[in-house]
């Protein structure tokens, strides 16, 4: 079954990683984390467009990364 992953780092470590199954993620994409979807939208890339590209059956590995430098964060978006 793929998935899609999220992993979380802070200062250069992993901090979180969020493992969905992409059989039910448009069912959980109302409950999805709001931090990382304002990460995702001021990428202009909204939960719409990542449910799209994650179900695609030719996706696989990395979707999108984000660094947020002044932060110190980074956000990778995978499917597995």
């Amino acid at each position: 079954m793929k998935m899609l992953k999220i992993e979380v780092f802070e200062n250069n470590v992993k901090d979180t990683t969020i493992k969905i199954p992409l059989d039910v993620l448009k069912a959980i994409s109302r409950v999805f984390p709001k931090k990382y979807l304002s990460l995702l939208e001021a990428k202009s890339m909204g939960i719409e467009d990542l449910i799209l590209a994650a179900t695609n059956p030719d996706t696989s590995g990395t979707i999108v990364e984000i660094e947020d430098h002044q932060d110190n964060e980074r956000v990778i978006i995978s499917v597995e």
